[in-house]
């Protein structure tokens, strides 16, 4: 009899790999419970021994200041609007710009709320750090300025993504005396290009 052939081992994940494997396991915990979550529930969701967590990260802080670092990444986002058909028009490609940073504020405010209402202090900035928009910020903002490309506006295209970002993150801030209800990105993007009167109001 022939021996059964042995199953291969699937490669080893390298120590970034792993880390990116136990952050993306973490971020939905996190957002939910904040920084009351335990690394036991980490490790659960990531299909690994709680022990493995503590092989890569230091400790629990420097895994949950992982976290933020990964939620206010917009690589995703940045793709994403940078694959927006050009053959849409200007208000579906704004649309969709507009459902993505929608997405990315949610991450990362949903994070960051969840960490800062928990008691947990993230890292504070070091000293000569950029203090202007965050890079990422900055990243989606040059993407969505390309959608402008071809159009005829009234000011330059970076200038018009920041005024139509400015609304989108008006937009997303609800709780006592901002209100309870968001509009649709499509919604705005007619505000933005339009504005809040009707044809009937405004002056002739």
């Amino acid at each position: 009899m022939s021996e059964e052939p042995r199953r291969r081992r699937a490669p080893a994940m390298s120590a970034d790999d792993r880390r990116k494997a136990i952050v993306h396991a973490a971020l939905p915990l996190v957002i939910k419970d904040g920084a009351n979550v335990t690394t036991s529930q980490i490790a659960t969701a990531a299909g690994i021994a709680e022990g493995t967590v503590f092989r890569v990260f230091k400790d629990k802080s420097e895994l949950l200041a992982s976290c933020i670092t990964e939620a206010l990444k917009s690589d995703e986002e940045v793709e994403r609007i940078a694959a927006i058909s050009r053959e849409l028009c200007l208000v579906d490609r704004l649309t969709e710009s507009i459902d993505a940073v929608t997405g990315y504020l949610d991450r990362m405010w949903g994070v960051m709320s969840a960490l800062r209402d928990t008691g947990y202090q993230p890292p504070a900035h070091k000293p000569g750090e950029h203090k202007g928009p965050p890079l990422e910020m900055r990243r989606i903002s040059q993407a969505v300025a390309e959608l402008f490309d071809g159009e005829q506006v009234r000011v330059d295209p970076e200038h018009a993504a920041r005024l139509l970002l400015g609304l989108v993150f008006t937009n997303r801030m609800q709780g006592k005396g901002m209100g309870e209800t968001a509009a649709e990105p499509a919604v705005l993007v007619e505000l933005f290009l339009h504005g809040a009167l009707t044809r009937g109001g405004q002056d002739e």
